[in-house]
C-alpha cells in the first residue's frame, strides 16, 4: 500500500518541484494534509525547499519543493567499489594492509584527536563525536579488559561485502585515534545471536 507521503515524493520526482496548491491539485489531496507532509518531510531531510516566489509581490510567498539531495541519491558506493577494487586487486597482503593503514591514518589526522593529556573519558568522548560525524552511530563502554567502542552502523554497509577489508581500516582507524592496539571483538549481524554492533577493543 503506497502511503501519502509516497505519494507526495513520487509526485515531486515527477514534477521536479511544486507548491503544496499543486501537489495538493494533482494528488487529490487537501492543502492542509499536503502542508503536514511536507512539514515532516523537510524535517527528516526527504524534501528540500527550492524556492519562494511572490505574485505580484504580494501575500504570502508560493514555497516550492523537490527531492532533496539525500532522495536522490547518488553513485558513491558504485565508486568506492571500484577503486577500492582497482587499489587492491593483485596486492599481497602486505600491500594491502598497508595501503588500509594508510587510508586509516589519513582518516584519523581529519579527528585532530592528538592532545594525549586529556582524561581518557574525555578523549574517548570526542573521539565518539567525532566517529559521529562520519555516521559511524557510535558509542563508548567500560569493558572487563579496557574500554570499547561499539558501532552501531557501518557507513560502508553498502559495499562491505564486497570488501570486508574495511573492518581491518576501522580497526587501524580506532587504535589510531586511541594512540593503542585496537581489536575488533564483534561484527554487526556476524554474531551466533545476531549482534547489533561492531565492537573494538581498546
Amino acid at each position: 500500500m503506497i502511503t501519502a507521503r509516497q505519494r507526495v515524493l513520487g509526485y515531486l520526482k515527477n514534477q521536479r518541484s511544486a507548491s503544496a496548491a499543486q501537489i495538493g491539485r494533482g494528488l487529490n489531496m487537501s492543502a492542509a494534509n499536503v502542508r503536514h507532509h511536507l512539514s515532516v518531510m523537510l524535517e527528516d531531510g526527504r524534501i528540500a525547499l527550492i524556492s519562494e516566489k511572490r505574485r505580484g509581490g504580494r501575500g504570502r510567498p508560493v514555497k516550492l519543493y523537490g527531492l532533496s539531495e539525500k532522495s536522490l541519491g547518488d553513485n558513491l558506493a558504485f565508486l568506492s567499489d571500484a577503486i577500492l577494487g582497482e587499489l587492491l586487486n593483485g596486492l599481497s597482503a602486505v600491500k594491502r594492509d598497508g595501503m588500509l593503514n594508510a587510508i586509516a591514518k589519513t582518516l584519523a589526522v581529519q579527528f585532530q584527536t592528538d592532545n594525549l593529556n586529556i582524561p581518557i573519558t574525555k578523549r574517548l568522548q570526542v573521539i565518539v563525536d567525532k566517529l559521529n560525524e562520519l555516521h559511524y552511530q557510535a558509542r563508548w563502554e567500560a569493558g572487563p579488559q579496557g574500554p570499547r567502542i561499539l558501532f552501531a552502523h557501518c557507513p560502508y554497509v553498502a559495499i562491505i561485502e564486497k570488501h570486508p577489508e574495511l573492518c581491518g581500516m576501522d580497526e587501524i582507524l580506532v587504535g589510531n585515534l586511541m594512540n593503542a592496539k585496537a581489536c575488533q571483538l564483534a561484527k554487526i549481524g556476524q554474531q551466533p545471536i545476531g549482534s547489533p554492533y561492531c565492537v573494538f577493543g581498546i
